[in-house]
């Protein structure tokens, strides 16, 4: 008479490379391949599989909204300050001379390096400037 609860040998074929891996992860685990494999079959036939994996989806799909939402925010913010910055400028610059406007795009190419080099090692170290924002936002707040 044979035991129903008794495991049966099954034998499968793997590429290399996913054997490679399931060795591997039953080393780290300390684990057992066999009962890997076993455990990896029940889940994918199990019929909540389905359902745990659109959960998965669905929360990733949030965070992905949730992201695409900040970055709406900070390419407002970041437009808005370049327009005030615009209107302020151009309402209270005013026109150059001719000699002195020639001065000015002498000196343009120069001081547009030098703005380019401070905004490298701005990115490079922080903070940005959407956090200053609402740093100081939220200290208005208190």
């Amino acid at each position: 008479m044979t035991n129903p609860r008794k495991k049966r040998k099954v034998t499968a074929y793997l590429d290399p490379e996913v054997e490679k891996a399931l060795a591997d992860f039953a080393a780290r685990r300390d684990q057992s391949q066999s009962m890997i494999v076993e455990a990896a079959i029940a889940s994918f036939l199990s019929p909540d599989d389905a359902e745990r994996r659109e959960a998965v989806v669905a929360r990733r799909l949030d965070q992905l909204d949730r992201r695409m939402t900040r970055l709406e925010r900070d390419l407002g913010i970041a437009v808005e300050s370049l327009a005030v910055f615009i209107r302020f400028w151009l309402t209270t610059t005013p026109a150059l001379p001719e000699p002195a406007a020639q001065a000015a795009r002498a000196k343009a190419g120069e001081r547009y390096e030098a703005f380019i080099a401070a905004l490298g090692r701005r990115l490079a170290q922080g903070p940005k400037l959407r956090q200053e924002v609402s740093e100081d936002m939220e200290g208005k707040d208190r």
